[in-house]
């Protein structure tokens, strides 16, 4: 049987008292990185073998670790913190096992993502996780304006160094939305930022530094915007007499529609 055994993310009491026997009774641990599952381990007095599982030898170890399921054998499947699999290694793991008929069992816990939003006063009937955005800036804004209409609370994963350029393309992508800085969650200097992309970002430009786990969430705007109900091919044509290159135009048209460039393209071909 492989467990998906969810850790804390800060806070070391944050685990179920299931996930402590679990992690106790398996026959072996599958951990992100060793070192940092081994503070858990120790704190609860678990003397469970350890094996790494993370991306660079994810195919190696998962036959491995199949070998040993096939044979009987329980394995506890964790990440360095949070549930497995967001945003973390394990995919194939699971993929496999359930493939072969191994039974795979979730032991729902902590997660970054869920308790920001919890605790964000962001509205949290509907929602989308998108991990973390591209590191690249022109990919990472793309990415922004094609979620701009999207009427769900996003979430976000960031990186404290990225952070402040992340923020500043969202304000150019969804202006005037709320945006909650979640950083540390559970940990000792636990921060909740709330204001817009903009006023958050000149709060965190104002230090000396921007450290620790970042979890970034955009609500939906409040304003209504007039929508354009002309046909997408007379928006697109009308920017081109004005002297807006037809690839321009179209990226101009979704965004105004918070629409995809793609949902563009196919109602031009009809």
């Amino acid at each position: 049987m492989l467990f998906v055994v969810a850790t804390p993310i800060g806070n070391l009491e944050d685990i179920t008292y299931r996930a402590v026997r679990i992690l106790r009774e398996a026959n072996v641990i599958a951990c992100e990185d060793t070192r940092q599952t081994r503070k858990l381990l120790d704190h609860y007095g678990i003397t469970t073998p350890a094996v790494s599982y993370h991306e660079h030898n994810e195919e190696h170890r998962t036959a491995e670790l199949l070998r040993r399921l096939t044979a009987g054998e329980t394995v506890a499947l964790v990440s360095d913190a949070g549930t497995p699999l967001i945003s973390d290694p394990g995919f194939h793991l699971v993929r496999e096992a359930r493939a072969a008929g191994i039974a795979v069992v979730p032991l729902p816990g902590a997660s970054a993502s869920i308790s920001a939003l919890s605790a964000s006063g962001l509205p949290t009937d509907s929602f989308r996780f998108g991990g973390f955005l591209p590191q690249k800036k022109s990919q990472r804004v793309e990415a922004l304006r094609e979620l701009a209409g999207d009427p769900s609370t996003l979430i976000f994963y960031e990186a404290p160094h990225r952070i402040l350029d992340t923020l500043e393309d969202v304000e150019a992508a969804m202006p005037g939305r709320p945006v909650v800085v979640a950083r540390e969650v559970t940990k000792l200097h636990e921060e909740f930022l709330t204001g817009t992309a903009a006023e958050i970002r000149a709060a965190l430009a104002g230090r000396d530094a921007v450290r620790g786990e970042i979890t970034l969430l955009i609500g939906k705007g409040e304003d209504r915007v007039e929508v354009d109900e002309r046909p997408i091919a007379e928006a697109v044509a009308e920017l081109e007499r004005a002297g807006v290159p037809r690839m321009d135009a179209i990226k101009q048209v979704a965004r105004d529609r918070g629409l995809g460039k793609r949902d563009v393209y196919r109602e031009l071909s009809r």
